[in-house]
Order: structure tokens, then C-alpha cells, then sequence
């Protein structure tokens, strides 16, 4: 429960009291069984007042550290440490302790570098960790793109082989980082029967939005993504973030886009389409716990999808958390509304 909601209970109990207290001692009884009849309702407001998903940390709060592997040498610090955050020893957890949180959730966000083959594994344990908890999960992935929903279906169906699964896929085109860091996980959905969604916009569009912006886009080519009107660029602490990696792009002579706001309108866009796949597969499947693969930078501080995904189930009650697979290059941003994530690791392989 939030801090203002408690505050408004509280509020409202004490005018309650002091209401009660002025009243004719023949009417007490009476408004007595008013009050008590009232209350559940009261509650129950109050109730659908709560979030759809989960409170972040507050200001300057750091993300829970947990540690793969035990150890008495993981330096971790924290400058111009808050007080008010808690104890500090409270944001370091185990593995175990951080799967028991996960356990809870109803979207996983599996935050990776992609070509760190670490966290690979690491999302391979996490996966096969949380099937022994529930074994309705599905596992949402970047790396395949909208278009190939049946192809990954039938690899997982047996009906072709993972060297047809690559070809017609068009993975190496389309993704490229090294096969071997996926394979593992595709083959355990596999095992297992496991729902796999492809997530990712066609590459053909994300290029052109880079390059023109998304009113470049034709009619064909937008039934391909979200609705324009549901692709939100008004994120202004996403875009100076993005505005960064933009300009790192340009120095490195990388990246398909030559103006910012292109680049950004590309960036929400992959964001968009990716947070419409987990929340349609959320609305028609609700029992399931849903595990995203992706990039660090479409999960950091809930900027792409894990926000997108929200308000698209505004007013259901569920809840997200998201894992950094490796540390972030700048983790102690205290000026930031909010964690940069709920979970980082450290110490390597679990």
C-alpha cells in the first residue's frame, strides 16, 4: 500500500473517531452499523486505487545486488548513501532470496549485454529455476522478430530442425550474436513445451523510422507494428538518455539514423511493439508468469518496455520485476525517480 493511500486511511479513520465521539450517546449504535457497513466498500476502494504493477524504489535507492556466487571480496558501494533508503546490508541478497521475489512476479524482465555469454547463462538457471516454482511460463525474446511466430512454433513443435529454425528465421540477418547463446534456452523451451513469443519489430521498418521517422511508414507496413497513436515518445528523461547513445553512434560511425529524433522514434517504436506482444499474450493467457529476454536498455528504470507494458494492462493488478544479467556501466544515479532496476548481479556464473 502507498504511503498516500496509508496517509488517507489513516486520515479518514481519524474523522471517523473524533465524528463518533461528538454524537448523541442514542445515536452511536446506530452510525456504529453505518461505519461497519461501509468499510468493506471503503476498503475496496482503496484497494483499486493501488497500482498496476510494482512500486520502484524511491529517489536515490539503489536496485537489490545479489550475488551468483559467495564470496567475502565483492566490493559494492554506494556514494552519498540514503538513509532513508533502509538498512544497507538489506541490498544484498542471494540468489535464492532473489528468486523467491521473482518467484511472485508476473512478468520477468531478464536484462543482458548481448554478447556477454554470462548472462546467457545465467538466464538459462533463472528459467529453469523459476519452471521448477511454475511450469506455466513463456519466454518472450528479442532476438526473433514478429514476422517468424511460426517458425519459432514449429522448431518447438519438432517439426524442423534448429539449423532450419536459424535459416528461416533469418537470425543470423537479423539478430547475429552468436547462435550458441540462445540455443541452450530454445532448447529447454523445446524440452519442456514451452511457449516462446517473438518479440521484435521487422528490421525493415525499425531502419526506415531511423532513417525517415515513423510518417514515412505505409499503410502495409504499420499493420506490422502498434497503432501510431499507442507509440508515446514523451518520454523526456528516455529521450536525453537515448540523445547519449545517439551520440555515441555518430562518433563510432554506427546506426542507421542521422537524426535524433528519428533514432528515438525507432528506439519507443521497438519498445512499442515489444511491450504489445507480452501484454496480448498477458490478457489471453493470465495465469502464466511471462520471462523477457532483452537488452539492458529497453528494461533500465522501466523507460521501454516494462512501463509500455503497464499501460496497456492499466487497472489490472500484476507485477513486474526486472534483472540486470550484469552490471550496468553507471549504476549510482540517485537523482533518477526510480531504480535502475529491481535486481542486478554480480560475481559472474551462478
Amino acid at each position: 500500500m502507498t504511503q498516500s493511500i496509508k496517509t488517507n486511511l489513516q486520515e479518514s479513520a481519524r474523522i471517523v473517531t473524533e465524528t463518533h465521539r461528538g454524537l448523541e450517546r442514542k445515536k452511536k449504535e446506530k452510525q456504529r452499523k453505518i461505519f461497519f457497513c461501509l468499510l468493506p466498500f471503503t476498503f475496496y476502494c482503496l484497494l483499486s486505487a493501488l497500482p498496476a504493477y510494482a512500486e520502484t524504489e524511491k529517489n536515490s535507492c539503489p536496485p537489490r545486488f545479489v550475488l551468483t556466487t559467495p564470496s567475502n571480496n565483492v566490493d559494492i558501494t554506494f556514494k552519498d548513501w540514503d538513509k532513508t533508503c533502509g538498512n544497507l546490508k538489506s541490498y544484498i541478497l542471494s540468489f535464492e532470496e532473489m528468486l523467491l521475489a521473482l518467484n511472485k512476479s508476473n512478468v520477468v524482465y531478464l536484462g543482458e549485454i548481448h554478447n556477454n555469454p554470462k548472462d546467457h547463462k545465467n538466464q538459462l538457471k533463472i528459467i529453469q529455476e523459476l519452471y521448477k516454482q511454475n511450469p506455466k511460463i513463456a519466454i518472450a525474446m528479442e532476438m526473433f522478430q514478429k514476422p517468424y511466430q511460426g517458425v519459432v512454433n514449429q522448431y518447438l513443435a519438432g517439426k524442423i530442425t534448429e539449423e532450419e529454425l536459424i535459416e528461416k528465421s533469418e537470425y543470423e540477418k537479423r539478430w547475429g550474436f552468436p547462435w550458441q547463446n540462445y540455443a541452450p534456452i530454445l532448447n529447454f523451451a523445446k524440452e519442456k513445451q514451452l511457449s516462446v513469443i517473438t518479440l521484435n519489430t521487422p528490421s525493415e521498418i525499425t531502419r526506415k523510422v531511423a532513417q525517415k521517422g515513423l510518417e514515412s511508414l505505409t499503410p502495409s507496413e504499420q499493420k506490422l507494428i502498434p497503432p501510431l497513436s499507442e507509440i508515446q515518445t514523451n518520454n523526456e528523461e528516455y529521450r536525453q538518455q537515448l540523445e547519449s547513445v545517439f551520440q555515441q553512434h555518430q562518433a563510432a560511425n554506427h546506426g542507421n539514423s542521422t537524426d535524433i529524433e528519428n533514432f528515438f522514434q525507432a528506439q519507443v517504436l521497438w519498445d512499442e511493439t515489444m511491450a504489445e506482444g507480452i501484454a496480448k499474450f498477458r490478457k489471453t493467457y493470465p495465469n502464466y508468469q511471462i520471462i523477457v529476454l532483452a537488452g539492458q536498455g529497453h528494461i533500465i528504470y522501466d523507460y521501454g518496455i516494462p512501463s509500455r507494458v503497464a499501460r496497456r494492462l492499466k487497472g489490472e493488478k500484476f507485477i513486474q520485476r526486472s534483472v540486470l544479467l550484469s552490471p550496468p556501466d553507471n549504476i549510482n544515479q540517485p537523482k533518477q525517480k526510480k531504480a535502475i532496476a529491481d535486481f542486478v548481479l554480480q560475481g559472474g556464473l551462478r
